[in-house]
């Protein structure tokens, strides 16, 4: 497998988590929000595989909210191979898989939706911001994206948040999107949105 990572059996029945960490965080970090969501899915949780200064991330940046765009995509392509990998490693077959991601997580998981829509389909995202400027103009009408983001949120500036949620609409992603008044966070609200999102 190309990515370290921790992978936990659930219900056959029941979705597949793909659990996406934020900077410095663990598979671990987002084992509670997967439980509120689906409690019996199965968890596909990976390390971030680069190091920013012990810290693990996605992928590179250049400056604090300034993305490696070009990682961004190594990256991401990385990340969809790796998913497609562990179907056929884990038997998971045609099972409803699920990205969940906060913050560095999330926008790795937003870039895979855009740039490979047929690994990803349907993406929780807690404190993204837009990953790449200017994405393929894939279709995304089968895809679903729910979006939670603090209204004063300075990794994640809703102007950047804004430009993701139209690129995903303008490809015909179905876009659901919930509001904070914090920061960079994970608030009970944008979870019980989550939730509600999770399950049409």
């Amino acid at each position: 497998m190309t990515l370290e990572h921790k992978y936990v059996e659930g219900s056959p029945d029941a979705p597949v988590l793909l659990l996406l960490h934020g900077t410095g965080g663990s598979p671990d970090d987002l084992l509670g929000l997967a439980h509120e969501l689906s409690p019996d899915a199965a968890v596909l949780a990976p390390f971030g595989p680069v190091s920013e200064h012990g810290a693990g991330r996605w992928f590179r940046r250049l400056a604090e909210g300034v993305l490696d765009h070009e990682d961004v995509v190594k990256r991401a392509n990385q990340l969809a191979d790796f998913v497609l990998e562990a179907r056929e490693k884990y038997g998971l077959g045609d099972r409803r898989l699920v990205a969940v991601g906060f913050s560095n997580g999330a926008n790795i998981a937003a870039a895979v939706t855009l740039l490979r829509p047929e690994v990803v389909r349907e993406a929780a995202l807690f404190a993204a911001m837009s990953p790449v400027p200017d994405p393929p103009s894939h279709d995304l009408s089968g895809s679903r994206v729910f979006l939670a983001n603090g209204e004063h949120d300075p990794m994640a500036p809703l102007a950047s948040t804004e430009e993701l949620i139209g690129l995903l609409r303008e490809r015909g992603a179905d876009v659901v999107t919930q509001r904070h008044r914090g920061g960079h966070q994970i608030t009970p609200d944008g979870v019980r949105a989550a939730v509600k999102w999770f399950t049409p």
